[in-house]
């Protein structure tokens, strides 16, 4: 990785740790794997981040972060109201859809919480709470509307999980 600045590195070992992670959880997933992925020794990885448990840290605020940023997106484009929800829904579709590891990193960060971690447990609900914001933000404030679409986003969640097309539920 010669000529590759460390802040490339360090994003380049968010991105292996999101794919590792996603699959393999927390608990499952070794730095061997994270390093060889990326293609420097697992010691270089511990000059990036302090542990293991930072860069689960920073590979599940970015996968809040780019979910933030599709919905956000998604709104500044739109023209309000059913408009706005529509695409939205339709970033969501197309995130998930495209790269699944982004959901299912954001569920493994859940069952790490739900294994008891406090400071996992700190991140998840910062980063669903930026996420919240955000589209409650877009879709005017309204808490039906955005309860309703979360509920909706549940469902694409939860197929996504299985494998199967988020449109199935349609």
């Amino acid at each position: 990785m010669g000529g590759v600045s460390a802040r490339e590195r360090r994003e380049n070992v968010i991105r292996a740790a999101v794919a590792e992670f996603a699959v393999a959880g927390y608990r499952g997933t070794t730095t061997a794997a994270i390093a060889e992925r990326v293609g420097v020794t697992q010691s270089y990885l511990f000059r990036l981040f302090p542990d293991k448990k930072a860069i689960f840290i920073a590979a599940l605020a970015r996968s809040a972060e780019d979910t933030r940023l599709a919905f956000e997106r998604a709104a500044d484009g739109a023209e309000g109201g059913e408009r706005t929800r529509q695409a939205m829904a339709d970033a969501y579709a197309r995130l998930i859809s495209t790269s699944p590891e982004t959901l299912l990193m954001q569920m493994q960060g859940y069952v790490t919480v739900a294994q008891g971690d406090d400071l996992i447990g700190e991140v998840v609900r910062a980063g669903w709470m930026s996420i919240w914001e955000a589209v409650h933000l877009s879709l005017g404030a309204d808490a039906e509307k955005t309860a309703s679409f979360f509920a909706c986003g549940m469902l694409g969640n939860t197929l996504t999980a299985i494998g199967l097309p988020v449109n199935a539920g349609r």
